[in-house]
């Protein structure tokens, strides 16, 4: 068994909240929120900044810690076990611009893709009308 640790951001911004739509390989889609693998020599709170600025392009401060969720996946290799720090964020604005690829084909960091429309989320939004991989909520 594997162990790791990422780190992620509940990002606010005027009352809403930071999602990207997911799609690994068409195998699997949804909305998440930005996390990622903690680097060496780096603390929780600097990966969580980290990866919501390379996932989302979205510059945000830390309010505080809100927990840890733990899930646990299969690779060819091993089991992993995954334990992930959150913290609540306020982003400096709107503008919001998600990476179109990652360098690693592990679940854990995907590449985002266009979203399609999700019956969970209004549908007049503006959000629908243009090409982009992450909305607030």
């Amino acid at each position: 068994m594997i162990e790791a640790t990422s780190c992620g951001g509940v990002v606010i911004f005027r009352g809403k909240i930071l999602v990207l739509y997911k799609n690994y390989k068409n195998k699997y889609e949804g909305w998440v929120l930005p996390k990622g693998t903690v680097e060496a020599g780096e603390d929780y709170k600097t990966t969580a900044l980290r990866e919501v600025k390379e996932e989302a392009g979205v510059s945000a401060s830390i309010i505080k810690y809100v927990g840890k969720s733990q899930y646990s996946f299969n690779t060819p290799q091993d089991m992993v076990e995954k334990d992930v720090h959150w913290y609540l964020m306020m982003a400096d604005s709107y503008y919001s611009k998600p990476q179109r690829r990652s360098i690693s084909s592990t679940p854990d960091t995907t590449n985002f893709t266009r979203p399609t429309i999700c019956s969970s989320f209004p549908t007049r939004s503006r959000f629908w009308r243009r090409p982009t991989t992450s909305t607030w909520i």
